[in-house]
């Protein structure tokens, strides 16, 4: 049976990383709130059921099962955490769990991974965004506890130590089984930066965490010592995180009194403009910021602030569309209720949030499958553009609200080499163990090498290595399709090159790989050579 698996591995892999990634975002305060006065129709429903229900109900545990579905009337955002899961999200603010290199939430009543921490441990495993755990070390997770805190105790556990993971993946039939190698990490929140070609400096976000201003930073004046006079800065994937961070980011980049951003609430103490205080130290670099339709909140912040500051252009495709303000409000026994009090707004008036009914995080699954559906990833005449939502940037230009930020440059989704095979060999992690087993067989030789220029120099003839690959997978279970290898022949090198240059010479390595045949990095550098971002943008 043929199957649409590219896009819906991908949307797949989007709605788990969200549902995590979203809901942990933070621009928020903490404020403990004690009830004055009890409902007295909801205490008098509790005061029937329990001195008239049939049975011994326990109205604690009836009411926690309650709060859940109280709150979807109101947005996609707000959520409750009770007790013992409050006290998670406090001792892993980031929502990692550093041992395995990965952020998991209980959702509908199964285990799924939510984001990969890149080079962790589960992602040097294989497991990838979406998974959904069905067994820890032979126990099926159906015969687990699944509170959060129960997952966090079983999967956390020494370093070098290892676990085993059976997972499902969407698209894939069959149970994938991965051994996680347990490795407390310290995360970093840039993936990768380098020089691109002579005068440009690529920087890859992966988050907006409290110390990626200052990994930021120095990413940029190392680039800047070798030469970089433009930026690329890619915020792909990026799902948001502190929003203070992400404008303090922007501030690098503004001269003074520019806004950045601004929050509108129902009451007062939540509306606040935002602007820069014009002591950033790289105002007069040109810039490029790639984004797409994973990249939410602070990243859409960010974005938003440079291109209705005519200060850099943003290419890619229409961003997700998440702008709300959350507060923690401290409930009595510890629990935390997480309420959005208010709105980001672009400096030239655009919402960032779309629209929503109520909290139903299926709906972000069809908003996200209608894009595909009717083109917009392929075709920039097919973004639902609301013609009602027109606003100006700082110098005449045109922009459109309605949710997400919308590109200056758009850059298709690109499916070149995406076959069933190369489907099967990916889900499967065939091209991280080969990549690996490849390393550990030539380790000694790979780590003389200088960087990964070097390694391209000195690889084997492509032929070879796609035979040798095909050899590999069809020992671990997948079949050789020449035709389709074939179509996928320059992907898999690719990816089998970069995993290579990662485990060598580090993420940059893998970046410069990968990049060298991405269409929007490649996109975003043609631009930056006609200087198409110099300040001020004007079309």
């Amino acid at each position: 049976m043929k199957r649409n698996l590219p896009i819906w591995l991908t949307i797949a892999i989007a709605l788990i990383a969200f549902a995590a990634g979203l809901l942990i975002d933070r621009h928020y305060s903490r404020t403990t709130y004690r009830p004055e006065v009890s409902d007295p129709k909801v205490k008098t429903i509790l005061d029937l059921v329990a001195q008239e229900y049939v049975d011994t109900v326990n109205l604690d545990t009836l009411m926690e099962r309650s709060i859940p579905f109280i709150l979807r009337g109101l947005d996609p955002h707000t959520s409750y955490f009770d007790s013992k899961n409050s006290k998670i999200t406090r001792d892993h603010p980031d929502g990692v769990i550093p041992d395995i290199g990965a952020v998991l939430i209980v959702f509908n009543d199964t285990i799924r991974a939510e984001c990969i921490v890149p080079a962790g441990p589960s992602d040097v495993a294989g497991i990838q965004p979406g998974d959904c755990i069905v067994k820890i070390d032979g126990q099926p997770t159906a015969n687990i506890k699944k509170s959060l805190g129960e997952v966090y105790k079983l999967l956390s556990g020494p370093n070098g130590s290892t676990i085993k993971l059976s997972v499902l993946r969407h698209g894939y039939p069959n149970i994938l089984d991965f051994t996680v190698t347990r490795n407390r990490i310290v995360k970093k929140t840039l993936d990768s930066h380098y020089m691109i070609d002579k005068f440009t400096g690529y920087i890859k976000v992966n988050q907006f965490e409290r110390n990626t201003h200052k990994e930021f930073l120095e990413a940029l004046t190392q680039l800047q010592a070798q030469g970089a006079k433009r930026f690329i800065i890619d915020l792909r994937g990026n799902g948001g995180g502190y929003m203070e961070i992400a404008m303090l980011m922007a501030n690098e980049f503004l001269p003074s009194g520019q806004p950045i951003v601004s929050t509108r609430g129902k009451r007062k103490q939540y509306n606040h403009p935002y602007n820069s205080n014009g002591k950033g130290a790289f105002q007069n670099v040109e810039l490029a910021v790639l984004i797409d339709e994973y990249s939410a909140s602070a990243s859409e912040v960010f974005a938003g602030a440079l291109q209705d500051n005519d200060r850099a252009l943003i290419v890619g495709r229409r961003s997700f569309g998440k702008g709300l303000v959350q507060k923690d409000f401290m409930l009595p026994d510890s629990s935390v209720l997480r309420l959005a009090v208010a709105r980001y707004y672009t400096p030239s008036g655009r919402c960032i949030q779309k629209e929503y009914k109520g909290y139903d995080l299926n709906q972000y699954i069809v908003e996200l499958l209608e894009r595909y559906k009717h083109g917009e990833a392929y075709n920039s005449d097919s973004i639902q553009i609301d013609k009602s939502q027109k606003y100006t940037t700082a110098h005449g230009r045109t922009v459109y609200g309605g949710g997400g930020i919308i590109p200056d440059i758009f850059v298709a989704r690109d499916t070149t080499g995406i076959t069933n095979y190369y489907i099967d060999v990916e889900n499967a992690g065939l091209l991280q163990r080969f990549a690996f087993t490849y390393c550990e067989k030539n380790r000694k030789t790979l780590e003389k090498m200088s960087d990964y220029k070097q390694f391209l120099r000195t690889t084997p003839i492509d032929n070879d290595i796609i035979k040798e690959f095909a050899e590999f997978a069809a020992e671990g279970g997948i079949v050789p399709r020449w035709y389709y290898i074939n179509k996928s022949r320059d992907l898999i090198l690719t990816k089998i090159k970069a995993i290579i240059a990662h485990d060598i010479f580090g993420p940059e390595g893998y970046s410069a790989i990968v990049n060298r045949s991405d269409k929007t990095v490649l996109a975003a550098l043609k631009a930056l050579n006609q200087h198409k971002a110099a300040f001020p943008i004007t079309n």
